[in-house]
């Protein structure tokens, strides 16, 4: 996996005018906090630009490029989980039982084994079979060894020697036996400690088939264990380089594909064009002072952008391609933000309605957010039915208060009141509700702060109001978000504020953002 060989990118080798266009793409390369003036924008349009961006004739893609492109792609998904997720490890994939290809793999894998046990059960036996396992199984283990196991990759190699063991079976002197039990005891000594137990296991076995069987699936075990190793290995390194080997892949597979960018500008026009209307509407308010056109700010116009993220339909619409490698991440992280909107509407409007009631109940107002949590769960999936999920939430929260409220002595609520708690639980799936759409906005609210802050981990911005029953979740979930926004800003920076250099120069040249202003 290439680690160097760092290409310039995208954004990095635009002619300018000023000193101001240069500092914005170390600006946004590097994450700053503070405010890019209209000027970094106003780079020389009629400077030429190797950047795939720029202006060009269709031209045809081989099938050669292709393939690049999606090797690259790949190379740079696997780098960035590697990278980000420290739980990030190779599993074996097993074919379901009942499956086609698993009844066909498991048909196929017994014909072998049993050709394999005839002919070491002829009179004489047959061992051409057995000694191609063992070669295979020779260079296996080779492949176990570091650089520096000369010693026993000589013994491997005198031990397993094929032709030596052809000559041996010729004469019908050879030790199927011994040989399996000489590669048990190397595999116990390459092994990882995990694999002790599988070892002592291929030990008990009598059956010399069986034990070859055996043999293979736990080779196979031990090259999943030692491809995590080099994975745990390698992962300081990545986290490292990150930056710049995402960065320089990203610009090899631009350069194979210049369409590889088309996402990701109409996801940042879309802002460009919603801040120039909201800019509109303000200057064109009574009482506006029309003095001063005001300017678009580039990392508003981005932080936006991002924001979006949090309301993406994942089924429906493509990710920005500088986002793919970070889609189940940010899905997740949606999904999850979600069940706690509804949370913290149920909290407010349980407190809205008896929050008298439950003042001084800590363990209630905790149980109820449990209920609530439970009933939840699976709410994104297409078969949830979430009207009917919040009404038993209804149901089991004017339970638990009447039980709470039993156990002291007070009175319990009248239908009447409970009644309007259930309808009003129930109506929060309806588009508009006004509280999800107060939720929903001081949620946005909380985590466009934190895409202001230079470290969100060490200062969390204050939560806003009704949020109280959430903000554990929130905060996780909100520093989660920050991390994956900051690093997508630190990789794609350079791509970023050439896209954004090129639509706001439209827009200024225009007075709006045309439907394509890009076309390669």
């Amino acid at each position: 996996m290439p680690l160097n060989g760092e290409k310039q990118c995208v954004g990095e080798d635009q002619p300018s005018d000023s000193d101001s266009s240069s500092r914005f793409s170390e600006s946004m390369a590097s994450l700053s906090d503070y405010e890019c003036s209209r000027q970094s924008f106003t780079s020389d349009s009629s400077s030429k630009s190797s950047s795939p961006l720029s202006t060009s004739p269709p031209r045809v893609v081989t099938f050669d490029e292709v393939m690049a492109t999606a090797r690259n792609l790949s190379n740079l998904s696997l780098a960035h989980e590697i990278a980000v997720n420290e739980n990030f490890q190779l599993k074996q994939d097993a074919l379901p039982e009942n499956s086609l290809a698993g009844r066909v793999k498991s048909i196929v894998h017994q014909a072998f084994w049993d050709v394999l046990e005839s002919e070491l059960s002829a009179d004489p036996p047959e061992y051409e079979h057995a000694i191609k396992l063992f070669e295979e199984i020779r260079e296996i283990l080779l492949s176990f060894l570091t650089p520096g196991g000369n010693r026993l990759r000589n013994q491997i190699c005198e031990v397993l020697d094929t032709d030596l063991i052809r000559q041996q079976a010729e004469h019908s002197a050879v030790d199927i036996p011994g040989l399996a039990n000489y590669v048990i005891s190397t595999m116990g000594k390459l092994c990882a400690p995990v694999r002790d137990e599988d070892i002592r296991g291929l030990k008990a076995t009598s059956n010399i088939v069986e034990v070859l069987r055996q043999i293979f699936h736990v080779l196979d075990l031990m090259n999943m264990d030692m491809a995590n190793f080099l994975i745990r290995s390698v992962r300081p390194h990545l986290q490292r380089q990150l930056v710049e080997y995402e960065r320089s892949t990203f610009q090899e597979i631009l350069e194979e594909t210049p369409s590889a960018l088309n996402q990701t500008t109409e996801w940042i026009k879309e802002s460009v064009n919603e801040e120039l209307l909201s800019l509109s509407e303000t200057a064109s308010s009574p009482g506006t002072e029309n003095s001063s056109q005001p300017s678009l700010s580039p990392t508003l116009v981005l932080n936006n952008s991002y924001l979006k993220l949090l309301q993406w339909d994942y089924q429906k619409k493509d990710l920005p391609e500088t986002l793919v490698t970070d889609g189940a991440r940010l899905q997740d992280l949606t999904e999850k933000l979600n069940q706690l909107k509804i949370m913290a509407c149920l909290s407010v409007i349980t407190n809205s309605m008896v929050g008298a009631i439950m003042e001084g109940l800590p363990e209630l107002a905790s149980r109820l957010k449990r209920i609530s949590a439970v009933l939840l769960e699976g709410m994104n999936k297409k078969t949830f039915n979430l009207k009917e999920a919040l009404n038993s939430i209804g149901v089991q929260t004017c339970v638990e208060i009447n039980k709470t409220l039993a156990e002291r002595a007070l009175p319990t609520l009248s239908a009447e009141v409970q009644a309007n708690l259930i309808g009003q639980f129930s109506s929060l799936e309806e588009e508009g509700n006004p509280i999800w759409s107060l939720i929903d906005k001081r949620i946005q609210m909380y985590m466009k702060s934190l895409l202001c802050l230079s470290s969100p981990q060490k200062c969390m911005p204050p939560v806003p109001g009704g949020l109280a029953v959430i903000q554990q979740e929130l905060e996780a979930l909100g520093s989660q978000y920050a991390n994956i926004v900051n690093l997508n800003k630190q990789v794609y920076g350079p791509f970023y504020a050439n896209i954004l250099r090129k639509l706001l120069f439209t827009e200024e040249a225009t007075g709006k953002v045309n439907a394509s202003p890009l076309t390669n």
